[in-house]
């Protein structure tokens, strides 16, 4: 498993938090996600053998929400 910190521009309230957090569940292949909404960033672990970093930040962009690199 890789750990992972990503800016996330956008979420201001705990239905944005749920929103990403389940996107993120929903795609498999991680775990340990949480989000920060005073740093505005998402942390989670992800294995890559099962998922990608890209089809992680692609389902976040999906949700509405812009990942800053």
């Amino acid at each position: 498993m890789e750990k992972v910190v990503l800016k996330v521009d956008g979420m201001t309230c705990e239905h944005c938090v749920k929103a990403v957090v389940n996107a993120i569940v929903d795609l498999g292949g991680t775990a340990d996600v949480s989000v920060d909404l005073g740093a505005g960033s998402v942390s989670f672990s992800y294995d890559p053998g099962k998922t990608s970093l890209q089809a992680i930040k692609d389902v976040i962009t999906e949700e509405e929400y812009t990942v800053i690199d």
